[in-house]
């Protein structure tokens, strides 16, 4: 029996997490649930799965939420304790943003299985988590659907045989759309991604393809390879989840609907595959045709200001990760036009720079500070200008 901790039960990652262990009562057993605010869904999950700790992570609605007994907790403490709870076997961080580097940390330096959809958490303190995984004993697995296709492919030669990852991308609900008309586009139309069901904030990440920024960091620190050997393809069907080449030119790839399901139970039972009656038989004819194009930098630049962060390196991703972070809430908020998070980003990296990220400390004040900064330039904009602003 694998016990499972879940961090982030109630969004997207976390709701198909509990879906997969639902379906599989002989093989999990969830022990430990944390949400940030969504105490209504919160409290079913906990009813239904009668985990021995829950924790809400914001303490303003633990304590507005109902008298649920001495297993419910509060607060940030309480989440950073839950990430390394003693008698879990796996923890799932599917955490949104920044939040989620601590609880990463300190499940894998209690030696738990990280099962990561939090990939923030490698893109602003990766050295930090991998040296947590080393001195704790713990391992990491990608839940996103695009490293877990990698690890998957991987499986199959040796790393001094690998030439090249590509990583695909949908290309989101503005492919084809020039920089002018995405001047004009608001919250609502960001928000409807054609091919993935997720939550707000990674939704505008894929719209702006800052999503596939960070996941190119992602795969770099996950897989010790250099930027310059890993690319990006739109792939607007989203069945191949990502290529990787071999040095003697044959390409490897992971095929399936798109379903985060499969790598979300993959993560679960690695390095063994599990019978899942509930997952699609893949059908090659009806997901016919497969195409793909190369993405567009001049109308979505966050994917180049990302990859440029990560290729500084130090806290250069950090301050990517944090000033994005603001950009996309000023923009659902209505106070931030479509291209203006991009602006925003690029002058926050300017302005701040880099340093070397050797300890938490300076990797938590650079995000204060970049969000701050970022926070100061998105208040200057107006939504108005639009693409000239």
């Amino acid at each position: 029996m694998i016990k499972v901790v879940i961090l982030g039960s109630t969004g997207s990652i976390g709701v198909s997490t509990l879906k997969v262990v639902e379906r599989h009562p002989e093989r999990f057993q969830v022990v430990g649930l944390a949400a940030n605010r969504s105490v209504e869904l919160l409290e079913e999950q906990a009813a239904r799965h009668k985990p021995s700790q829950v924790v809400v992570a914001d303490e303003e609605a633990y304590r507005n939420c109902r008298d649920n007994g001495t297993h419910w907790r509060g607060g940030r403490n309480a989440l950073l304790e839950l990430a390394r709870l003693a008698e879990a076997d796996v923890v799932v961080n599917a955490l949104v943003g920044f939040a989620g580097l601590e609880p990463s940390i300190q499940a894998l330096k209690a030696g738990k299985r990280l099962a990561l959809a939090n990939k923030e958490s490698l893109v602003a303190g990766g050295g930090l988590v991998k040296q947590a995984m080393r001195g704790g004993g713990g391992d990491l697995v990608p839940v996103d659907s695009e490293h877990s296709a990698i690890l998957q492919c991987l499986e199959c030669c040796r790393s001094d045989e690998v030439s090249r990852l590509v990583l695909t991308a949908s290309g989101g609900p503005f492919r084809g759309w020039c920089r002018e008309r995405l001047a004009e586009v608001g919250p609502t139309d960001a928000l409807q991604h054609p091919t993935w069901d997720m939550g707000a904030k990674i939704s505008i990440d894929s719209a702006t393809l800052a999503n596939k920024a960070l996941e190119v960091i992602e795969a770099h620190v996950l897989y010790d390879i250099p930027y310059d050997r890993i690319e990006v393809v739109v792939h607007p069907q989203s069945i191949i989840h990502s290529f990787v080449e071999t040095v003697d030119g044959s390409v490897l790839a992971q095929l399936g609907f798109p379903t985060m399901e499969l790598p979300i139970l993959y993560a679960l039972t690695y390095p063994r595959r599990i019978t899942d009656a509930e997952l699609r038989t893949f059908d090659p004819v009806r997901s016919s045709p497969l195409t793909f194009e190369e993405v567009d930098h001049e109308a979505f630049p966050l994917f180049r200001i990302g990859v440029e962060a990560g290729r500084v390196g130090g806290t250069a991703p950090a301050v990517f990760n944090a000033a994005n972070e603001i950009a996309v809430s000023e923009f659902l908020n209505g106070r931030l036009s479509f291209p203006g998070m991009a602006r925003t980003v690029e002058e926050t990296l300017g302005q701040l720079g880099a340093v070397e990220a050797s300890e938490l400390e300076v990797i938590l004040d650079v995000d204060r500070s970049a969000r701050r900064t970022a926070a100061r330039i998105a208040s200057r904009r107006s939504i108005s200008a639009g693409v000239d602003e």
